[in-house]
């Protein structure tokens, strides 16, 4: 089977799916540090870091959406083909998809709506770090449950160029944990020199 029986190039609905992909992760790193250093949205909202954040979470969790929407329009003006065998074809996609909900739905619940959506960013810090599930299994629940729901809903609708995208998000999201991971250890670090001269003055 040629590769233009899977995927068909000129559909827009194709293009405003990765760039949506591709913006949410690029867009929320960028707005964080910027906040970081500026404290812009913390100003916009009186000096309340908490109503800034909870902000930027609604501007989030509304772009996660769109970013769906989009993915999923996208994915049915593809062609189709099957892609697993009955009865894989409906347990594997299920399974997948329960498996990065539950990744997501308990690292959500695990940390906060602040240190979901990038509360860290606001000077509103953790007390210690998450160890249990779902971070006791992986060290980026989310991520990693986010992209398995874009497989599942690729082998669903049973749309190969679906699992090519899923490959794409699972690329921009390790760019994004480049730079996210090493900022937030870097803010977590200087919270604890503090800490220690401190302790050494007492």
């Amino acid at each position: 089977m040629s590769l233009s029986a899977l995927l068909d190039v000129s559909k827009t609905s194709l293009y405003l799916s990765l760039v949506s992909i591709t913006f949410n992760p690029t867009a929320w790193n960028i707005v964080a540090r910027h906040e970081y250093h500026n404290k812009t949205i913390t100003r916009l909202f009186g000096g309340n870091a908490y109503l800034g954040c909870y902000f930027l979470a609604l501007c989030i969790f509304s772009a996660g959406i769109l970013r769906d929407h989009l993915y999923l329009s996208a994915l049915l003006e593809q062609p189709s083909a099957r892609i697993l065998p009955s009865p894989l074809d409906t347990l594997v996609p299920a399974v997948l998809f329960i498996l990065g909900q539950t990744f997501v739905v308990t690292s959500t619940w695990a940390l906060g709506i602040t240190g979901t959506f990038l509360g860290d960013y606001f000077g509103i810090l953790m007390d210690h770090r998450v160890e249990g599930f779902p971070f006791n299994v992986l060290r980026d629940p989310m991520y990693v449950g986010s992209t398995m729901c874009f497989a599942a809903t690729a082998l669903w609708y049973e749309r190969p160029v679906g699992l090519l995208i899923t490959l794409y998000v699972h690329v921009a999201y390790t760019i994004a944990l480049k730079f996210e991971g090493p900022f937030t250890d870097m803010i977590y670090s200087k919270r604890q020199i503090p800490a220690k001269k401190a302790h050494k003055e007492l």
